[in-house]
């Protein structure tokens, strides 16, 4: 019986040992069809958009023939397949073309903005993480109490206002009435000179330059873009960690440990590692959502990200521009979805990967 038992589990080590090693390629597999995927659609969505760039370059006295030439000059004038090939071919070359209006290179264009948008991003997730997940987590413990009414009257509160008009409140009242935060003139402020750029983050730049000046600056001006987004999404955070710490707090697993006289506070420890898939989850998903979706706050703040850019680029039909910003956004999209399956089974071997 027991040699029957060895030979029975024997040959189970290395399939659970390659359990990870075949979920990461296959979803890496997944990223390669998908982002050929996203690479298609992009073209073809913004193709197929109506209305004439060339009609708008030109202007509404232009004639027929300066939109014709405007039209060949972009190549707007060749088949659709053909433009395809071209725009295939210039991906594989690093080259995403150039705008229509300022003749700018979109790969550097993407460059120059696109760190602005990420560090904005990053920090509004971890501040929502974080306010959200302590609250939601303070109101699954203390249910019914004073600190759930209190928590559960901020998330809906939060969660009903827009974060323009949010991000509006606290410019009047945290810059203009408590001047607890500078003016939002973008970046860094009027009279900051920007360092040179090695990584692209003026925070990092600034630290390599050694100009902490404008270091502290661009981290003052961080703040109420930050504290816009992070509180409107810290309510959604807030919603999920008290319905899923909750529900680990109510576990067997959890009434089994009180039962073993373990202290409260290892109890709350193995609820969050019960629930930490769903947040880590939330995070990912709330990230990809706000890099298309962040543009108008980044507009009210004059903050200089892909997003103003896409947006302006949308109001002028400036199609390689929405092109760009349709691939890098589905791009990071998919590889941030794909990141979070990875991880999620690494933290959850239970979940089935098939």
């Amino acid at each position: 019986m027991a040699l029957s038992t060895i030979t029975t589990r024997g040959p189970s080590r290395p399939r659970r040992a390659s359990g990870p090693l075949k979920l990461v390629a296959s979803r890496l597999l997944f990223l390669f069809v998908a982002l050929f995927g996203v690479v298609t659609l992009s073209f073809l969505l913004v193709s197929v958009t109506p209305g004439d760039p060339a009609e708008l370059i030109a202007g509404p006295v232009a004639s027929q023939d300066q939109i014709d030439a405007i039209r060949a000059d972009l190549g707007l004038d060749q088949s659709l397949w053909q433009q395809y090939l071209d725009y295939i071919g210039g991906l594989l070359r690093g080259d995403l073309g150039t705008s229509y209006y300022t003749n700018l290179s979109i790969t550097s264009e993407i460059g120059n903005r696109l760190p602005a948008t990420l560090i904005l991003i990053a920090l509004s997730v971890v501040f929502a993480a974080v306010v959200g997940v302590g609250v939601g987590a303070a109101g699954a413990y203390f249910r019914g109490r004073w600190p759930d009414k209190v928590g559960r009257f901020g998330t809906s509160l939060f969660q009903s206002v827009p974060d323009f008009f949010l991000a509006l409140i606290l410019i009047y009242v945290v810059f203009f009435v408590l001047g607890l935060a500078p003016a939002p003139t973008g970046q860094i402020g009027i009279g900051d000179v920007r360092p040179e750029k090695v990584t692209g983050f003026i925070t990092i730049d600034a630290l390599i330059a050694g100009e902490m000046g404008t270091f502290w600056s661009a981290v003052s001006h961080l703040f109420l873009p930050v504290l816009t987004l992070g509180l409107v999404y810290a309510a959604y955070f807030a919603k999920t960690a008290r319905s899923t710490v909750g529900k680990a707090l109510n576990s067997q697993q959890a009434q089994f440990a009180r039962a073993m006289g373990l202290p409260e506070r290892t109890v709350l420890r193995y609820a969050f590692v019960e629930a930490r898939g769903t947040i880590v989850t939330y995070a990912g998903v709330i990230f990809a959502a706000l890099l298309g979706g962040e543009a108008i706050v980044e507009r009210i703040f004059a903050w200089d990200g892909i997003g103003t850019w896409a947006l302006q680029g949308i109001l002028r039909l400036d199609v390689p521009v929405v092109q760009g910003m349709v691939l890098v956004a589905g791009a990071i999209t998919l590889v941030t979805y794909t990141l979070l399956d990875i991880i999620v089974g690494l933290l959850d071997p239970r979940i089935t990967h098939g």
